[in-house]
């Protein structure tokens, strides 16, 4: 099946009781059993039945299945949000001693996993330009377990070549872990390029609605899948509810077409942007001219609807032009059928230290938008008003 056909069908034999088109809600906390040695099978892995909506439920197992097939993976798990997925995939994979490489530019609650929680349990870091695999290769050593990164990379899409990062770790046993929440599993498949794990923030795109939070972990291999799962999800508790994760089946059933016009969208506004006189700079992996381009067209299929501009000003002046949209929304989130706006700097990279912004790849003048499905039309005469404001 082709991906638009998955997102609607894939994973979903045998789960629709009563002939319903739409598969039901199972919102239960518990399962019944009919005798001990039912118990014992479930309890066992010899049967494919339910316990406890902590560990298993039909809901989540159908957009668990779903989310594997469309990442090409064999396995997923599914989490109460973006965070829980990525903070249980790294302590999953990192030991006291280890470290872990990550790219220096992440999304701000990810810096401040990776920067001030893990280093609490004896886990190390380093930070590196993972776009200079030169780089990568001089700071990798006996310790190095994982290397993790976004690409596009929040806020300033910076591409990272996913399969020179894979040759490299795989040479010293190293695992890779993806943040695939701005390509989506319709751009762009990290498992296919030799990435171990991938990650989603789902509140963003899968949803598309801007009315779930979740998250939702990805692998080829099953086994660590089961260990992410029971070891981690279910000990840990960031367990999704069956009701999100209905709304987030619904959601996929419409992220081709989504992603299709949020990218036609977005084009067109960074097209408006990069002609503009008051904007210096603008990062969009789909410029021709823009740093990673190359790479970009090269792993993924499209790209995207996320930009980032930089104001020739400073922050008062950025905030300024996100204060002044009518239309578009100023709002922390993304992949929201909403246009919305940020100042990262001010926002949600706002822990990152204000004197070392160059260093991650971050100006306080830049902007993000999170091109939206309006007509186009309006979203440029919204940016073209505020801009000239």
């Amino acid at each position: 099946m082709k991906f638009d056909t998955k997102s609607i069908h894939a994973g979903s034999k045998g789960s629709n009781p009563s002939n319903a088109l739409n598969p039901p809600i199972f919102q239960t906390s518990t399962f019944v059993f009919d005798n001990i040695e039912q118990v014992k099978k479930v309890m066992s892995f010899e049967s494919d039945d339910y316990v406890y909506t902590r560990g298993n439920n039909p809901t989540l197992r159908l957009l668990e299945n779903r989310m594997a097939e469309l990442e090409g993976g064999n396995g997923a798990v599914a989490f109460a949000s973006g965070m829980a997925a990525i903070s249980s995939a790294l302590f999953s994979l990192l030991k006291p001693n280890d470290n872990v490489i990550v790219h220096k530019t992440l999304y701000g609650s990810s810096y401040s996993v990776v920067t001030k929680l893990l280093p609490q349990y004896g886990v190390n870091y380093k930070i590196v330009d993972l776009t200079k695999i030169e780089d990568l290769v001089d700071k990798i050593d006996d310790n190095t377990k994982v290397i993790y990164f976004e690409t596009p990379s929040n806020p300033n899409l910076s591409i990272v070549d996913i399969k020179k990062v894979v040759e490299i770790a795989k040479i010293k046993n190293i695992k890779v872990v993806v943040d695939n929440t701005f390509a989506t599993p319709y751009f762009q498949n990290p498992l296919e390029l030799g990435a171990d794990v991938v990650v989603h923030s789902a509140t963003k795109y899968i949803c598309g609605h801007g009315d779930v939070v979740a998250g939702l972990a990805v692998s080829k291999d099953i086994d660590y899948i089961n260990s992410l799962k029971f070891e981690y999800m279910c000990e840990f508790g960031g367990v999704m509810s069956p009701f999100n994760a209905w709304l987030l089946l619904r959601g996929l059933k419409t992220l081709g077409v989504r992603m299709r016009q949020h990218e036609a969208n977005a084009i067109k506004v960074a097209d408006f942007l990069k002609k503009h006189p008051r904007v210096k700079s603008i990062m969009y992996p789909g410029l021709e001219d823009c740093k990673g381009h190359d790479i970009a067209k090269e792993q993924m299929r499209g790209y995207g609807a996320i930009i980032s501009f930089e104001i020739d000003g400073n922050i008062e002046d950025a905030i300024k032009v996100v204060d002044n949209v009518e239309l578009i929304k100023l709002a922390v989130s993304l992949g929201d059928c909403e246009t919305l706006i940020e100042v990262p700097a001010a926002m949600t990279h706002s822990g990152y230290p204000k004197e070392e912004l160059s260093r991650f790849g971050l100006t306080e003048s830049m902007i993000r938008i999170s091109v939206g499905l309006e007509d186009v039309e309006d979203i440029i005469a919204d940016l073209e008003q505020a801009l000239e404001k």
